[in-house]
């Protein structure tokens, strides 16, 4: 008898244990999938500087908003577009809607902006001359190969005073062709691709080279110092963007991304890491 009623005492406690066992790991699974409905994750695609470093400061803001930021830098701007179209990325951070514009059109990317958040002047560099008015007749401008950029290129040129372009054309869609008065006969040569601007200004290769401002900055230039004339910050059409397939154009977690990077925290941040170098976008 005393048997019996060990044996039954024993059975209903490891009957206990199991039940209470799965009732732990029950809580455990439905904590642990509360967790991952609360978590979003994002990967953006960025080049190295300004973008990528903004993305870090951004990541802790994210954080407290539950969502957790991914960054994929990319050296190359021709890799990025197809990465966020394919689905290997949910956004990216690298160009502004000009190149984005021409992008789309020539691939067919169901890609669209986001929102605008800084821009980067483009600045004339030179070893030699200290001022765009000391260029010497027959002087040689070396400048991007981009022809999304070209337009923004010649404006700036004719911003300083170098060149006139077509006042019936759209300046954003300039061409060398629709220089109208080169006084200096400068020879403008766009046969450069754009993260080898750098390399030309610093092997001497030209009077003046003109730079995109985040390749500036990862060659440890500064334009805000380093550059013989800057582009005009106010009223500029070539602000940097986060770009994401239209089919997410709705995602709250895309809405807070674009929020977080236009706050006062962000702009803090940019115009004390990048002073004079990079510009938030006031809007």
């Amino acid at each position: 008898m005393k048997k019996y009623l060990l044996s039954t005492v024993f059975t209903i406690f490891a009957i206990l244990l199991v039940a209470c066992g799965g009732e732990d790991n029950g809580s455990q699974e439905s904590t642990e999938g509360n967790t991952e409905q609360e978590t979003k994750v994002l990967t953006v695609g960025a080049t190295t500087v300004p973008h990528a470093e903004i993305l870090e400061e951004a990541k802790p803001l994210l954080e407290e908003k539950g969502i957790e930021l991914k960054i994929e830098e990319f050296s190359d701007y021709p890799l990025i577009n197809p990465a966020l179209d394919n689905g290997d990325l949910d956004a990216n951070y690298f160009q502004h809607v000009p190149y984005l514009d021409n992008a789309v059109k020539e691939n067919g990317f169901e890609i669209e902006n986001a929102g605008a958040i800084h821009i980067e002047p483009f600045g004339i560099y030179s070893k030699e001359y200290k001022d765009v008015a000391d260029l010497p007749e027959g002087a040689k401008i070396i400048m991007s190969n981009n022809v999304a950029e070209m337009g923004r290129v010649l404006a700036l040129l004719e911003e300083k005073g170098l060149i006139k372009l077509n006042p019936d054309v759209e300046k954003i869609n300039a061409t060398k062709d629709d220089i109208v008065e080169n006084e200096k006969n400068l020879e403008i040569d766009d046969s450069v691709a754009p993260e080898m601007l750098a390399s030309a200004y610093e092997n001497d290769e030209g009077a003046a080279v003109i730079i995109n401002g985040n390749y500036a900055l990862a060659a440890g230039l500064n334009p805000a110092e380093d550059a013989v004339a800057l582009e005009a910050g106010e009223n500029n059409p070539y602000a940097n963007i986060i770009a994401i397939r239209s089919e997410d154009k709705d995602k709250e977690e895309i809405k807070t991304l674009v929020e977080v990077l236009k706050s006062e925290e962000i702009k803090e941040f940019i115009t004390t890491k990048y002073p004079g170098s990079v510009l938030p976008v006031n809007d």
